[in-house]
This record gives C-alpha cells, structure tokens and sequence, in this order.
C-alpha cells in the first residue's frame, strides 16, 4: 500500500489531527448517536436499515447512504440460515471497531500497518435462552480475539503496545466488556 506522509494505513492525520482538536474545542461533538430500525421477517429473520447520524444532537448531512443488514439463524438453532446470526454480528461488530480503532491508532503513532487479520470467536450457552437454567446468563460467556498484525517500521513490541491501546481505546470492546445500560420500551 502506498501512502503519503500525511496518509498512513488510509486515515489521513491531517484530518484525525483536525478532528482532534475539534472536539477538543467543542466537546460536544464527542457525541454520536447511531440509528437502525428494523422489521421481524418471520422466524428467526430480521431486516434492519441504517437510519441517521447524530452528533452534538444535530444530524450529520453528508451521511445520506443507508444499509440494510438482516440476520437469521442456523437450521440447528431454529432459523434457515439465510442470513448471518446476530451471534456472527457481534464478532463482526467488534472486528469492524478494531478495525477502525487500529488504523487511526497505528497513524497516530506513526506505525505502517501491512496487513492486520482478526481470528474471532464467541461462546453462547443456550440453556440460558431456552430458560433452562436459570444460573446461566443467555448472554455471550466469552470472545477470544487473535491478532494478526504486520508492520515494516514497528517491532513486535510495537504492535504489542499498539494492540493494547486498541483494547483501551475501541468503544465496541468497551461496549462488550463493560454493563451498558439498555432501555427497551414498548411503543
């Protein structure tokens, strides 16, 4: 991958730098609101769409594109296996997130990423969501994250230490490993 001295992994440190300073001018612009609505398709199925960005409270503009994701579950666990399961979602999540939080991090610092690989896995016990067993939480039990990074300008340590700030730094890890508040009303 090529980059200039002002772009290293694909994030331009110019404009990390800019936005750096940004919200630390106006600290209200650290506050970001993502959207998605969804529709249950029978079963196992859902459809979900993007909706808008927020931050500071005021809609972001150029964000105009929407996505949609649907999710089902395998044929063993009562979907038709047509869609990614929620389950896959988080790990996707997560990668997605050390992704982001890697590249703009390594910039920071300087440090080319060559590549960068994520072995991923989760564990659910499902006697928690059948109602089983009631010692048992129907949430994920644990999520083992491989690494795999590669830089010609940092050594091992390097990336051990960049590794560890992405851990710090990335808010889906933090999402995952921390209680979040969840409120879920019925309209």
């Amino acid at each position: 991958m090529t980059e200039t001295a002002n772009v290293i992994n694909g994030v331009d440190r110019d404009a990390l730098n800019a936005t750096l300073e940004a919200v630390r001018d106006q600290p209200e612009l650290a506050q970001v609101t993502f959207t998605l609505g969804t529709n249950w398709a029978g079963g196992c199925r859902q459809t979900a769409t993007t909706g808008e960005v927020r931050q500071a409270g005021n809609r972001v503009e150029d964000r105009t594109a929407r996505y949609t994701l649907e999710s089902d579950e395998p044929a063993a666990l009562l979907g038709t296996d047509t869609a990614a399961s929620p389950g896959e979602y988080i790990l996707q999540a997560l990668a997605g997130c050390y992704a982001v939080t890697y590249a703009a991090n390594a910039a920071a610092r300087g440090i080319e990423l060559s590549s960068l690989r994520l072995d991923m896995e989760v564990d659910f016990d499902l006697q928690g969501f059948l109602g089983l067993d009631k010692s048992v939480r129907p949430g994920a039990q644990e999520i083992r994250v491989t690494v795999h990074a590669e830089s010609p300008n940092t050594s091992k340590e390097g990336l051990q230490e960049l590794t560890e700030a992405v851990q710090q730094r990335s808010p889906i890890r933090d999402t995952l490993a921390n209680v979040v508040r969840v409120s879920t009303v019925l309209a």
